[in-house]
């Protein structure tokens, strides 16, 4: 039963405060949970599906040949997979020691080490096993992408695309965050693979752990104001360990911007409002961490791979 909004849900000195009031507050933090437990939910359905074709092809594959599943892994997988040369595991061993890790002596732990590029070899192996047998099997996969529920998001901000492209994404980012700037590769990924179908827009939200992401994005503001914003997107995530406000003056000389205009602006804050406003709507959505997508509304959270950006985007282009 739907709760009535005009209960009273607390008093405070004589006020009220109302149940549409609490599922208005509560809208954000709800939705991010809901789609994150949406998300577990699919990742264990689809993990299992693997599974359990995979154990299918490999069953058959093994009754045909009149051996035991185990045997048939032992022979088309482990088997083919050598020891690793001394050279590699001493190469393991170095680069570690050389990352500033304590380690003992190589001899002691060698046999770890051996194990450790074995077993990611076999597993390696193991899936380029499973994909043969997938295409030989003729295997398709037929579970419907992840879907979570279309929110309204504000698709304001430097954008790329025509306006009238069936897909319209919103980015909310940091570029402070690394994980913000590993996506950058598969969001031009998915560019090139729909030209003309996307819209995508890149809406600021500096976290607040990160010293340097607020000035950082009224930096590529500025710079949109002399048509520089992309160039200066791309500079910032290309130099995350050089965002400070001296470093940012550089960048945008670098890239040609006029400098007066350009620190009158950034000196100013000029743009902290905007960044505060896209902030803000970002957290109604419930966005808590960066990168956070919304795909025709959908949610996608973090450094998602390609392949889930393509789930979401090829059904919405098959339900126009």
């Amino acid at each position: 039963m739907a709760a009535n909004p005009t209960a009273v849900v607390a008093k405070i000195n004589g006020q009220s405060v109302t149940e549409a009031e609490l599922a208005a507050a509560a809208k954000g933090p709800i939705g991010r949970i809901e789609a994150e437990m949406a998300e577990k939910i699919y990742s264990t359905r689809k993990q299992t599906l693997n599974e359990l074709v995979d154990k299918r092809l490999i069953d058959a594959t093994a009754k045909a040949e009149g051996i035991t599943p185990e045997k048939l892994i032992e022979r088309e997988v482990t088997a083919k997979v050598p020891e690793p040369p001394d050279a590699e595991v001493q190469q393991v061993y170095d680069r570690t020691k050389a990352s500033g890790r304590p380690l003992p002596e190589f001899a002691q732990v060698k046999p770890d080490i051996v194990r450790f590029l074995k077993e990611q070899k076999v597993d390696q192996a193991r899936k380029e096993y499973m994909e043969k047998l997938r295409a030989l099997g003729k295997v398709e996969l037929l579970l419907p992408p992840m879907l979570p529920p279309k929110v309204e998001v504000s698709a304001e901000g430097p954008s790329k695309g025509e306006a009238s492209a069936p897909v319209t994404i919103v980015e909310f980012s940091d570029f402070q965050c690394p994980f913000c700037s590993k996506v950058e590769d598969t969001v031009k990924k998915v560019m090139d693979t729909y030209k003309g179908k996307i819209r995508f827009v890149y809406r600021e939200f500096p976290l607040p752990f990160h010293g340097d992401a607020q000035k950082a994005s009224e930096a590529a503001l500025c710079a949109g104001d002399q048509g520089k914003y992309w160039e200066m997107h791309e500079r910032l995530f290309a130099n995350q360990q050089a965002l400070g406000l001296p470093q940012l003056k550089e960048h945008s000389k670098a890239l040609g911007i006029e400098a007066g205009k350009f620190d009158k602006c950034l000196d100013g804050g000029d743009k902290a409002k905007v960044v505060e406003a896209s902030k803000k709507v970002g957290e109604a959505l419930g966005v808590t961490g960066t990168p956070a997508f919304f795909i025709n509304g959908r949610s996608l959270s973090g450094a998602q791979p390609f392949e889930n950006f393509k789930e979401i985007i090829d059904y919405e282009l098959a339900h126009l």
